[in-house]
């Protein structure tokens, strides 16, 4: 007891530090914006799995600048294209938007869909750029 009343600024500190570790697990998701997955956990997943990358972007967005080999299925026709875009629904799937929250949104329609494995790049291009990845232009 002795002890927990000497050192009691170390246990808030402890307490707090992993309070701010759980909080973003808590709140179900990245602080990152919109989804879960990092850039180098995607090229992983783009080399070894063979996974599809959907940029969910307008077009002219998807012009100035998207992950290399990715296709673009804007948004607003996402649900309606995503079956016919991408047939093999066993296959990893990353959407990529600027941000990440377009994708992250979007994560739950292609799981309705039946696209188990749909995952959203946190951070969207802006964290793919960070990272030092490269980008093509169409």
């Amino acid at each position: 007891m002795k002890f927990l009343i000497d050192n009691w600024v170390l246990i808030v500190v402890a307490f707090g530090s992993g309070a701010m570790l759980l909080w973003p697990a808590l709140r179900g998701g990245s602080l990152a914006g919109g989804g879960s997955l990092n850039p180098n956990a995607a090229v992983n997943l783009m080399n070894r799995e063979k996974a599809v990358v959907l940029d969910v972007s307008d077009s002219t967005e998807f012009a100035g600048g998207h992950v290399v080999g990715s296709k673009n299925l804007p948004s607003s026709e996402f649900e309606a294209k995503l079956e016919t875009t991408v047939k093999n629904k066993q296959l990893p799937l990353i959407l990529v938007c600027p941000t990440g929250l377009r994708a992250g949104r979007l994560v739950g329609a292609a799981k309705k869909l039946g696209y188990a494995n749909a995952q959203a790049l946190a951070g969207g291009l802006k964290a793919w750029k960070e990272a030092g990845l490269p980008l093509e232009k169409a």
